[in-house]
C-alpha cells in the first residue's frame, strides 16, 4: 500500500471517528480535514502541492483563494455548502464577490488544481472563478444563485469542467474568455473541455467569449434565456477553431431583458456571433421560442461590432419546435457559412435545412 492510500485511510478514520478541536487539521501527510466552524483557508494556506483539502458536510461561511500548484478542495458531495460570510478577514476573492478563486501570477499559471463535490450559493459575483490556471479541473461541483457566474475562468489555458450543475445565476452558469476587462483578440485556450455539464435557470448556459481551440460537448441545456452563446468580435486573431458537439439544448426560453452589452434574450438554442472555423455537430436543439433578432434553433448572427461570421460548418443536427426557426442566418453577407446534413422544418432564409 503506497503513503497517499496510508494518507486517505487515515482520513476517513478521522471522519468517522471523535470530534477535531477547534483547527484544521491534517489527518495524515497530504490530507487536510475541515469542518464547519473552521477555516478552509488556513487549511489552504498550509497545504502543499500535491495535498488534498477535504471538507465535510455541513455548511463554511467563507471566500477560498487557492494559489497552491496541484492543490485538490473537495468535499463530499452537494452537501458541501460555501456560502458568503457576514463578516471575513482581508482576501481578494471575498471582496470581489466571489466563493471560490484559483488565481495564477501575472507571470506564472498556477498548475493543476482541482475543485471538485461541494456547493457554491449565493456570491455576489462568482461560485467559482478562476484565472492565470493551466489544467484547472471543476468536476461535480454545484454552482446555485450566485449573482454573475456560476462557474467563469479568464487568462486560463485546458481547464476541464466537467459534470457541473450551473443553476439560478444571474448571467453565465459556465463562463469562459481571453480577458473580461479588455479588449484583446481570442486567446488560445489550447484544449479546454466543457463536457456533461446540467445548465439551467441562467441568463446564458454557456458563454464563450473571445476563445480558440475549446471544446463544448454532450450538457444539458435547458431552461436558459439562451443556450450556448459563441462571442467573437472585429479583433485578432478571431474568435473561433471551436466544436460545440452533442448537446442538448431544449426550451431555453426564460426571458431576460437587456443590458449593456446585449439586447433582450429569450428562446436562443446555440448562438454564434463574429467567429470563425467553429463546428456546430450531432446537437440536439428544440423547442427554443422568441422574439429576439437572436432567438431560434442555431442562429449565426452578426457581431455586434459588425465582423462577419466566416467558414463555419453547421452539420448533423436535429431541431424541431425552434422558433423563429429551426436554422437562422442573420449573417448574409458572409457566405462561406455551410450547413449540411441537419434535420430540421424551417430555416430563415429559406433553404438551409
Amino acid at each position: 500500500m503506497n503513503k497517499r492510500n496510508i494518507a486517505y485511510l487515515a482520513c476517513t478514520a478521522v471522519l468517522a471517528g471523535s470530534a477535531l478541536g477547534a483547527a484544521p487539521s491534517a489527518a495524515a501527510r497530504g490530507v487536510h480535514v475541515v469542518r464547519p466552524g473552521q477555516s478552509i483557508q488556513k487549511a489552504v494556506d498550509a497545504a502543499s502541492p500535491g495535498d488534498t483539502v477535504l471538507l465535510t458536510a455541513g455548511t463554511f461561511y467563507e471566500s477560498v483563494k487557492v494559489t497552491t500548484p496541484g492543490l485538490t478542495l473537495r468535499g463530499l458531495g452537494r452537501h458541501t455548502v460555501i456560502r458568503p460570510a457576514t463578516t471575513q478577514a482581508a482576501n481578494a476573492c471575498a471582496e470581489n464577490g466571489n466563493g471560490i478563486c484559483v488565481i495564477g501570477t501575472k507571470d506564472r499559471n498556477v498548475e493543476n488544481v482541482t475543485v471538485a463535490s461541494l456547493t457554491v450559493t449565493g456570491f455576489a459575483k462568482t461560485g467559482v472563478f478562476s484565472m492565470g490556471t493551466d489544467r484547472l479541473t471543476v468536476r461535480k461541483v454545484t454552482a446555485v444563485q450566485n449573482g454573475v457566474w456560476g462557474i467563469a475562468q479568464e487568462h486560463s489555458v485546458r481547464g476541464v469542467f466537467k459534470e457541473n450543475i450551473a443553476r439560478d445565476n444571474g448571467d453565465a452558469g459556465i463562463f469562459l474568455a481571453n480577458a473580461v476587462k479588455a479588449e484583446q483578440g481570442a486567446a488560445d485556450a489550447q484544449g479546454a473541455v466543457v463536457a456533461r455539464n446540467r445548465l439551467e435557470g441562467n441568463r446564458i448556459g454557456v458563454t464563450v467569449r473571445r476563445l480558440r481551440n475549446l471544446t463544448v460537448a454532450g450538457n444539458h441545456i435547458s431552461g436558459n434565456c439562451a443556450g450556448v452563446f459563441v462571442v467573437g468580435d472585429e479583433n485578432k486573431p478571431k474568435a473561433g477553431a471551436l466544436t460545440i458537439r452533442d448537446n442538448h439544448v431544449v426550451s431555453n426560453n426564460k426571458s431576460c431583458p437587456a443590458n449593456s452589452r446585449l439586447e433582450a434574450l429569450q428562446g436562443s438554442g446555440i448562438v454564434v456571433t463574429g467567429a470563425e472555423d467553429t463546428l456546430v455537430t450531432r446537437n440536439l436543439v428544440r423547442d427554443n421560442v422568441g422574439n429576439s433578432s437572436l432567438s431560434g434553433g442555431i442562429v449565426l448572427f452578426k457581431s455586434f461590432v459588425g465582423s462577419a461570421n466566416e467558414r463555419n460548418r453547421i452539420t448533423g443536427n436535429v431541431l424541431a419546435g425552434n422558433s423563429p426557426a429551426d436554422l437562422v442566418n442573420t449573417d448574409t453577407t458572409a457566405t462561406s457559412n455551410t450547413f449540411e446534413g441537419n434535420q430540421c422544418r424551417a430555416s430563415k432564409p429559406a433553404g438551409l435545412c
